[in-house]
């Protein structure tokens, strides 16, 4: 895939830049801020850009504002937005601006290669991939327990990794379930959730949002 890349940090940019090359992806850019970045996009979108959230010049949410920035004017380029830390106001704005393409991960879980680049792929392919610390602290800091309240604990389960982007089979996986298990936790998740007269896909991207922000 064509990747592009904005961090400002010299060293993780240019280990990133060489992790990719050394898998086969093709880093049309590097560079270390979020107008360079809309430049880059603009002359020609890549597959996915992976920015992080505080760059110059202010390193507050230049970043992320260049990844919404993307997501607005070239819906089909992947976003993952790479953080220091866990800030719930820019994942949730994230995960609001669009639900496809799209991912939030904390900068230590670059260090687990593998994960990092599953991904980038998930991401790749329209799918989602958020950290599952960033999911767990989102929920942390619910108040409102239900209707979530409503919910068995495998269910919960399941939810948190739809959260992170899994697809039924990926969960199925995880959890070391069958995957028609997980397709009945996914509707009795709609149904207590109030999601079954809602159609198509949107309905896990409901839950996944009603999840997060609850």
């Amino acid at each position: 895939m064509r990747v592009m890349l904005a961090e400002d940090s010299t060293l993780l940019r240019e280990g990133l830049v060489r992790l990719l090359s050394e898998e086969g992806h093709e880093v049309a850019a590097a560079v270390g801020d979020g107008d360079a970045l809309l430049a880059e996009v603009a002359a020609a979108p890549p597959d996915v850009v992976v920015v992080d959230v505080r760059m110059p010049p202010t390193h507050t949410d230049e970043g992320l504002r260049a990844a919404l920035e993307i997501r607005r004017r070239w819906p089909g380029v992947g976003v993952l937005v790479l953080s220091q830390y866990v800030e719930k106001r820019y994942a949730a704005e994230l995960i609001g601006a669009d639900t496809g393409g799209v991912g939030y991960l904390l900068k230590d879980r670059v260090a687990q290669v593998d994960e990092f680049l599953d991904a980038l792929d998930r991401i790749a392919a329209g799918g989602a991939a958020f950290d599952p610390d960033v999911v767990r602290r989102l929920v942390a800091h619910s108040t409102h327990a239900d209707p979530l309240g409503r919910l068995t604990p495998r269910e919960r389960d399941v939810l948190d990794h739809m959260a992170q982007g899994h697809t039924n089979g990926s969960i199925a996986a995880h959890l070391h379930i069958s995957q028609s298990a997980v397709e009945k936790h996914v509707n009795a998740i709609f149904d207590k959730l109030d999601l079954s007269n809602t159609a198509g896909y949107s309905r896990r991207v409901l839950a996944v949002l009603r999840y997060l922000r609850s």
